[in-house]
């Protein structure tokens, strides 16, 4: 899982329910998922099996909510970037999902009660401790994981009764202690009596929200992403930290082979994995669960294949960088690196596909369980591999291959032992059929992120055209501002959500509170970061390598990096805001103005033109994130909220 210093996260790493390239609407998703249930039904037409998937069915109808709440108007935001400065291509108008997993359905209806208490129009309530359910550290245990999970079950059992206290009723409870009712006649009591008090209040204008409660939603949606971001993002970091200490041409070696590794393999299979997104949502969302496993097996074929060619050109990365790149020796230590974690891209592939595979069941927490395990061993193999077994420069793409394949195994074991099987059928030969739409529903999410990634990726290759010293400065600079990057970026996610989820409920004020509030966070983050590189801007380049001359580059440069980081932070959650009011399209084509039509330009004239060196590389950035800030947060100060409120209603009417 080698992602380059510079790579931003991608959105498939978050566990909240967003992401999507195309909805349901989508000729080519109706086609391929049309095709498997048809050739379901008639193969169990053919064995003359009744209704098998009734109970799917009735469990997929009991997923949508009802008319007037909250969870019925809400729509996934558009698909998040993965590149290195979340850019977002706007080539299509994104449909919004027909349906919501029980677990969303149910986080909306908290927010619902939440909001209704707030506003005086529910009663406060006093929470028993044992439905608070399991603590953050507790949860993190695999036994605190089956706990979760049988508790889960054993409240879903259909013969499961409840006294009026809630309590489970077993063989010898008293009969008399109350009304006895089930547990499908009671959450359908609470649901109806939810929606008509979140009708009234709608209607009449009574629900309000505050900065506070804002504070807190947005503190409780972006936590678990900024760990789990900065999980991901440290398996690079850990390769960065292992070979900077060894020399100029190493470290630089590693930002130019991730480089070529992300243009040329990795963006390809996070573009094409992206039709998942859709595919499998609608698979789960259709009632037919196991559609969910086929639709991974088809895409891990499929990015299997693509493997080969992407292998050809690893194996021939050398030739290919002494052709293009000045420094020999490091285009030669680049081209090793690719020859060995060529090794691990078929694990990458496995796990690029499996997360889509847990999150359309919404399981997004899968995803963080699985770094939690192998960042640790990453950093530790790095170590071990790199300055203790004396394998040196080779050590850190042994490791990276090891995690890469381990990530997969992880993921396979949550499903087996966790949660997950329920959409797993079995290996099926269908897997080998039906690739036609699904491999042109992927093509577009493959442009979208070869594009995000090649406005960063040209820093790099011309950084190593000005010498070694600037190449490793340009690894060390760009790893610090991705890091820096995992704080805003997390919280422009939860602010999307957030403000979709209102946006939907008709709820325009308070919206743009939620949206004001992610503005002020993002100020905040952005004053924290600018503090953070300023203060440590000696001292930080230490920690990456020991060569004077590229600590001395980077503490120079590192000023101007500091100095974006407000308008880097701003111009994250405008974005965010933006896909959250259905306005993507905006950000979208700002960023690629901005990026390419402002910034490159500007860094390829100062860096070059001017001499400036690697700082000038760096101010085609800075300029392009202030103007994306500015010319967004203009836009957003001037947007009509109740229009958006209007949009929404037709689009989820339409759909």
């Amino acid at each position: 899982m080698n992602s380059p210093p510079h790579q931003r996260p991608s959105h498939h790493d978050s566990h909240t329910p967003q992401d999507v390239i195309f909805g349901p609407g989508s000729p080519l998703v109706e086609t391929i998922i049309g095709q498997d249930l048809e050739y379901e039904s008639i193969v169990w037409h053919s064995r003359s099996s009744p209704s098998p998937n009734s109970s799917q069915d009735a469990e997929w109808l009991n997923d949508h909510p009802g008319n007037h709440s909250m969870a019925e108007s809400y729509r996934r935001p558009s698909f998040i970037a993965s590149g290195p400065r979340s850019t977002v291509v706007a080539a299509l108008s994104l449909p919004d999902h027909g349906y919501l997993s029980r677990r969303e359905r149910d986080a909306i209806r908290d927010e619902e009660r939440g909001l209704l208490r707030d506003s005086n129009c529910l009663p406060r309530e006093r929470i028993d401790r044992d439905a608070r359910g399991l603590t953050i550290g507790k949860r993190l245990s695999l036994p605190g994981l089956r706990k979760a999970r049988s508790h889960q079950d054993e409240e879903s059992r259909p013969g499961m009764l409840r006294t009026g206290s809630g309590r489970g009723v077993s063989e010898t409870s008293p009969l008399l202690t109350g009304s006895v009712v089930t547990d499908h006649e009671q959450q359908t009591s609470n649901e109806e009596d939810i929606d008509k008090k979140w009708e009234e209040a709608v209607v009449a204008g009574k629900i309000k929200t505050t900065w506070q409660r804002e504070v807190k939603v947005l503190g409780r949606y972006s936590s678990p992403l900024v760990l789990t971001f900065i999980l991901q993002y440290s398996l690079t970091v850990a390769s960065i930290f292992a070979v900077g200490h060894i020399g100029k041409a190493e470290l630089g070696a590693v930002s130019l082979a991730s480089m070529t590794a992300n243009i040329t393999g990795y963006a390809v299979y996070q573009g094409l994995a992206t039709s998942l997104d859709t595919l499998c949502a609608q698979a789960y969302g259709s009632g037919r669960k196991k559609l969910v496993g086929l639709q991974l097996q088809r895409m891990v074929y499929f990015l299997w294949l693509i493997t080969i060619p992407i292998g050809i050109i690893w194996l021939s990365g050398t030739a290919i960088l002494r052709a293009i790149v000045p420094e020999k020796d490091t285009a030669a230590l680049a081209g090793l690196y690719l020859k060995i974690i060529l090794l691990g891209a078929p694990g990458y592939a496995a796990f690029e596909s499996g997360k889509r595979f847990v999150q359309a069941q919404g399981l997004f927490s899968a995803t963080l369980y699985c770094l939690l395990v192998c960042a640790p061993l990453n950093a530790l193999m790095n170590w071990l591999f790199v300055w203790q077994f004396n394998l040196g420069f080779v050590g850190a793409p042994i490791a990276v291959t090891i995690t890469e394949n381990l990530l997969p195994l992880c993921l396979f074991l949550y499903v087996r032992f966790v949660d997950g099987m329920q959409c797993w059928g079995g290996f099926e030969r269908r897997a080998f059929k039906n690739w036609g739409p699904m491999i042109k529903l992927a093509l577009p999410g493959l442009v979208m992120v070869l594009a995000e990634f090649l406005a960063f990726e040209i820093l790099t290759l011309s950084a190593s055209w000005l010498s070694a010293t600037h190449l490793a400065a340009q690894s060390v600079l760009s790893t610090l501002t991705a890091l820096t990057f995992q704080i805003p970026f997390p919280v422009s996610i939860a602010a999307s959500t957030r403000v979709a989820n209102l946006i939907g409920a008709t709820l325009s004020d308070a919206a743009k509170t939620a949206a004001k509030v992610a503005l002020i966070a993002a100020c905040f983050i952005g004053a924290f970061n600018i503090t953070l590189l300023s203060s440590l801007r000696e001292y930080i380049p230490k920690l990456f390598t020991s060569e004077t001359d590229v600590i001395q580059m980077v503490a120079c440069v590192l000023p101007l990096c500091a100095a974006f980081q407000l308008f880097d932070a701003l111009a994250t959650n405008c974005n965010g805001i933006l896909r959250g009011l259905g306005r993507q399209e905006i950000g979208g084509y700002v960023n690629l103005f901005a990026y390419y039509v402002i910034a490159i330009p500007i860094s390829f004239g100062t860096g070059f033109g001017l001499h400036w060196g690697l700082y000038g590389l760096w101010a085609g950035p800075a300029v392009a994130l202030g103007i994306v800030a500015s010319v967004e947060g203009i836009f957003i100060y001037r947007v009509s909220w109740e229009r958006a409120v209007a949009e929404a209603q037709t689009r989820n009417s339409m759909g």
